[in-house]
């Protein structure tokens, strides 16, 4: 078979997506590629497609247990042969999948990082003729990278002992500048095809709310009551805000669970089956839950702390719309989340990392926690933010996020700038933002009297402003250069470069935001329960009935029986036949023969309850 054909006759799509045929077809050539494509956009078909066409193994070095465990069902679901080796399976086990592997029984093999260490295997993989290595979640290979292991970088010890090098092919969803030349560069990449196709993921609506303390409760509380049958992830930066707003949650009635490090394994492993077989639509979790978890009809993401990076957060909020359908990710950010993440980073371990280095990772994670706390804060365009970060060039504002549908006063502060120098002239430099914005507005606070600032030049000179506005310039004359804020414990402020006020034609200003009602999301060719009649939807709602009892017979997620987007688009072309069946897409042999002939009893039985029902009014999109 060719890849078109695979690609129908296992995983049911009749076209590739952006970017999948070049790395593919680079691949089967014999070239080294590095793919970075955005969650979703299906980075496992450009390994996974050739894999089955090449003569020998594939090894897919994966991070995580729970990644493997839902790759390797989704394809044998498939009808490909697939196995995974990692220490969620006794030494038995292991010696029994190598040799069953040995015989050719698997062409995909995915295998933990630590495992290349081990005697058994190398001689294994010494044995076996290894086609091609993938290495998934790339990033993790450097220091840049958000989610740095160092046992990846025992890949190129595995690589260079094989008596023949197989092609290497290496895929992320997030990688920097930085971290693309760093995947190259220690994997030994050789002449590689690299395809970047961008960081875009049009179907999700960024916004940010400025929320503080408990507000972010009644917020979280109000937007799982407002949709109330959306599935979505929750993400708390401690430990303790899981177990409290899961608390919260959880007393209202809703279906919830959590997940964080200081559980059980056990316990873990419910809470995140719970998730995964819809049994509770909504988990709060750390940033310890999610990678791998390929849930595909998550809604929404809410962070309700600002994470430390923003490859943290493209990551998390990624995980919502994998199905390419809509979806938001909104983060609650207030100034308390500052200061939370930068007592995380002091708490933060460098394992495996030279002493000499470890103080310029220090430096490099404020750096991103300072680009973090920007994004919250700009008022321009939130997806342009993203993309320009990730170096991509950005034109117009995207019409689709929370700060593209505000409304923006532009305010001039140009004198009102130049007395914030004055103030910081007369503090020397000694106080942080509190003590200067106080100091401006000629605030009554003791703590003023006793350093002295009520007799400065500068209190009570823009006492005319409100508190908020000034603290908004303050930031702005930051991003200016004026003025620079240290990152020692307790944070000063002090003058920069400001030889660009003195002139005449300067400006600062500010922009306000006024709130105006967001219009409906983009339109996307990508068919959602918004294109279904109320006859449709009731179909779909069957279809998923269907799905969830063959997934429990079956002991899986219900998403690898066959994913939403799936059973929209069977409510829409109404398959009376198996022929027709396998023009749904993600309808491939092996799941039509598994599943098909039920699919197609419910749909019958539901058009002869329902005679000339009309189910759907939109046409959609193929693509893997």
């Amino acid at each position: 078979m060719n890849k078109a054909e695979l690609l129908k006759t296992y995983f049911g799509y009749d076209t590739f997506r952006k970017g999948q045929e070049e790395i593919i077809d680079a691949i089967l050539s014999g070239r080294d590629a590095i793919a970075i494509m955005p969650t979703g956009a299906g980075k496992s078909l450009c390994y996974q497609v050739p894999a089955l066409m090449l003569p020998g193994i594939t090894l897919v070095i994966s991070p995580l247990i729970s990644l493997m465990q839902d790759q390797v069902k989704s394809l044998n679901e498939a009808g490909v042969h697939a196995a995974f080796i990692n220490s969620s399976l006794t030494e038995i086990q292991i010696v029994k999948a190598l040799a069953l592997a040995a015989k050719g029984a698997y062409k995909i093999i995915y295998v933990a990082p630590e495992r290349l260490e081990s005697a058994g295997f190398m001689q294994f993989a010494s044995q076996v003729d290894i086609s091609m290595v993938t290495v998934d979640e790339a990033h993790c290979i450097s220091q840049w990278g958000q989610d740095f292991r160092p046992s990846y970088l025992k890949i190129v010890e595995f690589i260079d002992r094989l008596a023949i090098r197989p092609v290497v092919s290496a895929f992320t969803a997030t990688a920097t500048g930085e971290v693309k030349e760093d995947i190259e560069c220690i994997l030994k990449l050789k002449d590689p095809e690299v395809v970047v196709t961008g960081f875009d993921r049009e179907n999700l609506y960024y916004s940010v709310e400025h929320i503080s303390g408990k507000r972010k409760d009644a917020f979280v509380l109000d937007h799982i009551e407002k949709h109330p049958d959306e599935s979505g992830i929750i993400y708390c930066a401690t430990r303790k805000n899981v177990d409290a707003l899961y608390e919260t949650l959880f007393k209202q009635g809703i279906p919830v669970a959590r997940y964080h490090a200081g559980m059980s394994s056990e316990m873990r492993k419910k809470s995140q089956d719970d998730f995964i077989y819809d049994r509770t639509p909504v988990i709060v979790a750390t940033n310890a839950f999610g990678m791998g978890i390929d849930k595909s009809n998550a809604r929404f993401v809410i962070h309700y702390n600002m994470p430390q990076s923003m490859e943290n957060y493209y990551q998390e909020a990624g995980r919502a719309g994998r199905d390419g359908e809509n979806a938001r990710c909104i983060l609650l950010f207030s100034a308390q989340d500052i200061m939370i993440g930068k007592f995380l980073l002091e708490k933060k371990e460098f394992e495996g990392t030279d002493s000499e280095d470890i103080e310029f990772l220090k430096q490099r994670d404020l750096y991103r926690l300072h680009v973090m706390e920007e994004y919250c804060k700009t008022t321009q365009c939130l997806r342009n933010y993203i993309l320009k970060y990730f170096g991509e060039k950005v034109s117009a504002p995207c019409n689709n996020c929370g700060n593209c549908h505000h409304h923006y006063e532009e305010v001039d502060m140009t004198e009102d700038a130049r007395w914030v120098i004055n103030c910081l002239a007369e503090t020397r430099g000694g106080y942080g933002l509190n003590i200067v914005a106080g100091t401006l507005l000629g605030a009554n606070r003791a703590r003023l009297k006793e350093i002295g600032a009520v007799s400065y030049r500068s209190y009570g000179m823009l006492a005319h402003r409100k508190e908020a506005d000034i603290r908004l310039l303050i930031e702005e004359m930051i991003r200016e250069g004026y003025i620079y804020q240290t990152d020692s414990e307790y944070s000063v402020l002090r003058i920069g470069d400001i030889s660009g006020l003195k002139s005449e034609d300067a400006y600062v200003g500010i922009r306000k935001m006024e709130e105006k009602k967001a219009p409906v999301q983009k339109k996307r060719k990508a068919k959602s329960t918004d294109a279904l009649t109320s006859a449709g939807y009731k179909l779909f709602e069957r279809l998923r009935q269907l799905r969830l009892m063959i997934a429990k017979e079956e002991g899986m997620p219900p998403y690898i029986v066959f994913s939403d987007k799936t059973l929209i688009d069977m409510c829409a072309k109404l398959p009376g036949n198996e022929e027709e069946m396998l023009d749904v897409s993600g309808v491939g042999e092996n799941k039509l023969h598994k599943y098909g002939r039920r699919f197609l009893e419910e749909i019958a039985g539901f058009l002869a309850e329902n005679p000339g029902a009309v189910v759907s009014m939109a046409e959609g999109e193929e693509g893997g």
